[in-house]
């Protein structure tokens, strides 16, 4: 029996593909071991979303022929998209492109039989598989049975981004939106539920444009509700057995008046919303080519706060984009300020190769990158407490994961809602707990179980 490893790198989509190819070679009969052992085939799912993405997918091959210089090493994904000679790489012999991996399998044991009586050749070329992501590219149905999680999975549900942001490279990684098969989803929801899986984390590159593409299109109102991410939604929450529907990251302008009303109609949907804002400065978003101002997001975030009881709100912020002044990084901390959102993760800009910004004027030094990251780090580690105190001393559902060590004590730890991590002592299928005090040293909440 072959033996064979995996590596992720990157986002919840690579993490749930991975998971779908993992589950792929354990259908055919290999042993899955962990990355650090010797195996006869590894399999790097990359990344390339910031030159340090780069760096770390070509760390992590080379890595894995080190450990075993005779296994077949396989470079997937993003990278592998972006950079078309990864195949040339000295310890890379299979290069999967991201609309081949469903196919893995067969690629691999095709290069092994091609392979067999070869020999070793000093001038080895690795084997490509990457293809044109443009307009008619199908989306590449894949599937997981079960997660890393106990309780919560991941479900990919689109693929593909439209918007050309002048500073990301994932539209040229990951092709134009390609939207899930309805079918698939429920089916998906339902093999899910019946492994015992309780959440469901909707995922994708760029679930805001689900169904946008021409198959899908029928399912758009022209007033801009997207009526088929929403049956998607109700899809996956109305799976006997699912009892939260958790949303992946969206884009501002999806949060029609009729769209938020429809997800406050949605049973077991978490108030936890992460709404993409990448810099508060008006004059920043522009050069960005984000299609949306920051007057118009705070009205989103009010919208969201009216409709739902203390909702999660957490973005993501780009320091340092090319030409950013004082001011403008004065007004992004100032406008975070005021919206108080529950988290914000802290991106500095890394410059990508085919990219409108990666031509820019005006690019900014690490150093200055570096503080202004530290700046909003510690901002939002605030707003974070801040958010979190609102719970001290209420009674909250709390979906547990896992049991494990925290200060030298075991706990059962879980999930709110909200997204608010909760500890307390283990306990079975504790639902309802009492929060008690926080736990400052990793920004979870203490509680105890006090009903089952």
């Amino acid at each position: 029996m072959k033996k064979v490893a995996f590596h992720n790198l990157g986002c919840k989509v690579n993490s749930y593909e991975l998971d779908g190819i993992s589950q792929m070679f354990q259908k055919r009969g290999y042993e899955i071991v962990d990355f650090a052992q010797n195996a006869d085939i590894y399999i790097v799912n990359t990344c390339t979303v910031t030159n340090i993405a780069d760096h770390k997918s070509r760390q992590m091959l080379n890595r894995a022929k080190a450990q075993n210089p005779d296994a077949i090493v396989v470079a997937a994904g993003c990278f592998v998209q972006t950079a078309p000679d990864a195949a040339e790489l000295p310890s890379v012999d299979i290069a999967v492109g991201n609309n081949h991996k469903a196919d893995i399998v067969d690629i691999v044991e095709d290069y092994i039989r091609n392979s067999a009586g070869s020999g070793p050749s000093e001038d080895k070329t690795g084997t490509s598989y990457v293809s044109d992501l443009g307009e008619g590219c199908g989306y590449e149905e894949m599937s997981v049975d079960h997660t890393a999680g106990h309780t919560r999975a991941y479900m990919k549900i689109q693929d593909g981004c439209n918007q050309f942001c002048s500073y990301c490279a994932i539209p040229l990684a990951r092709g134009r939106v390609r939207s899930r098969d309805m079918s698939d989803i429920a089916a998906e929801a339902e093999r899910l539920a019946a492994n015992g899986y309780k959440e469901i984390v909707v995922t994708g590159i760029h679930i805001s444009s689900y169904g946008l593409d021409s198959a899908y299109n029928a399912f758009t109102d022209a007033g801009g509700t997207n009526k088929a991410l929403l049956d998607a939604i109700r899809t996956i929450a109305c799976t006997e057995g699912i009892e939260r529907v958790r949303l992946g990251s969206l884009e501002p302008r999806l949060l029609t008046d009729e769209f938020i009303a429809s997800l406050t109609d949605i049973k077991g949907l978490c108030p936890h919303f992460h709404l993409s804002l990448q810099s508060g400065s008006d004059s920043v978003l522009k050069r960005m080519k984000r299609h949306y101002s920051t007057k118009e997001y705070a009205e989103k975030v009010k919208k969201l706060r009216g409709a739902f009881e203390h909702p999660a709100i957490t973005t993501d912020i780009i320091v340092g984009f090319p030409g950013e002044t004082d001011d403008e990084f004065a007004a992004t901390r100032n406008f975070l300020k005021e919206c108080e959102l529950y988290e914000c993760h802290i991106f500095k800009y890394s410059r990508r190769r085919g990219t409108a910004a990666d031509a820019m004027n005006g690019q900014i030094t690490e150093a200055v990158k570096s503080e202004r990251a530290q700046m909003l780090s510690g901002d939002s580690q605030a707003r974070k407490r801040a958010f979190m105190e609102y719970y001290r001393g209420k009674q909250v559902e709390v979906l547990t994961e896992d049991t494990t060590q925290l200060d030298g004590r075991e706990v059962t730890c879980g999930f709110t809602p909200e997204y608010v991590k909760v500890s307390m002592p283990p306990c079975e299928g504790g639902m309802i707990t009492q929060i008690l005090c926080f736990e400052y040293f990793c920004d979870t909440m203490f509680g105890k179980c006090v009903d089952r």
